[in-house]
């Protein structure tokens, strides 16, 4: 185990409930895998985490081991995967890289994470030369700056929720979940502002990572919002399916971005959510698309 990997495993349950630079470098950490040999990376989990492995973990630690294996020159441009098992995050994760392509313009990578001799996880991942090209993109939605609005602990002040360390600030646009379950609203989009809380280093995969880790945080609060239902409510059981994620141009993951997300439809125990990234300036730099199981019992 690596230097930083201990770190992550021992150190990222300190201050409960805390956040800022310490807390984001225990995320670094966590996704500094270690490389046990040509193609085969290992990585750990916090050591107080919940029943499952967060999907958000598993899937960034997945892009850094592909990622790895790619000349530095091409930016992973999308990544589809799939949540096969729920992990256990008692035990280290090995991640095994398969080299599918390296053509001229584009490195294609898959790359399947096993714990007890099976696979929990698979993802596959394009990257490509820097190209020009035509340009167009969506709007930013017009909502209120993220300075304004309260932070995730203040939200959640009082309400029994479990605190646990943050190394994304998460700031809410709408009201959340939570709150409409219990006014009756059903917002038809879920909005948060969020960035790596501190400083990253200027490494664009890095970057990416980070963000393929917060894409997997609020985006079916979009599907369970539109029910009246939240995942502490105790007859709601999920868990995420598969998840796809396109990355359109370049940003930092510790710069304020807009998640801007929606349920298109839910049906046979499935919810389907499609999420929009904005940098402040309103620039659209990444979209993501994720079905989860939910049942609601």
């Amino acid at each position: 185990m690596t230097e930083m990997a201990r770190k992550a495993a021992t150190g990222l349950d300190e201050d409960p409930g805390g956040g800022g630079q310490p807390v984001l470098d225990r995320l670094v950490a966590l996704l500094d895998l270690e490389k046990l040999e040509e193609n085969y990376y290992r990585g750990v989990s916090p050591v107080h985490s919940p029943v499952r492995v967060f999907g958000g973990q598993v899937a960034g630690q997945a892009l850094v081991a592909a990622g790895r294996t790619v000349p530095e020159d091409r930016r992973v441009h999308s990544l589809h995967a799939y949540f096969i098992r729920g992990g256990d995050p008692s035990v280290p994760i090995v991640y095994e890289v398969d080299r599918i392509r390296d053509g001229r313009s584009f490195t294609t990578r898959r790359v399947v994470a096993v714990q007890h001799g099976k696979a929990i996880f698979s993802l596959s991942a394009s990257f490509q030369k820097d190209e020009g090209g035509i340009e167009h993109a969506d709007a930013m939605p017009d909502v209120v700056g993220p300075e304004t609005l309260p932070t995730f602990p203040e939200r959640v002040e009082g309400l029994g929720f479990a605190k646990h360390p943050r190394p994304i600030d998460v700031r809410y646009v709408n009201e959340p979940p939570w709150i409409t379950r219990e006014t009756g609203e059903r917002p038809a989009a879920n909005r948060v502002w969020m960035r790596a809380d501190g400083k990253l280093p200027d490494d664009q995969l890095l970057h990416v990572c980070v963000l393929a880790y917060a894409s997997d945080m609020t985006l079916l609060d979009s599907v369970l919002a539109r029910h009246g239902v939240y995942w502490d409510d105790r007859n709601v059981l999920g868990a995420s399916l598969d998840h796809a994620l396109w990355f359109h141009r370049p940003f930092r993951a510790d710069e304020w971005l807009l998640y801007d997300c929606v349920s298109p439809s839910a049906s046979g125990a499935r919810g389907l959510a499609t999420g929009r990234f904005f940098a402040q300036d309103g620039t659209l730099v990444a979209t993501v698309v994720q079905e989860g199981l939910l049942r609601v019992l």
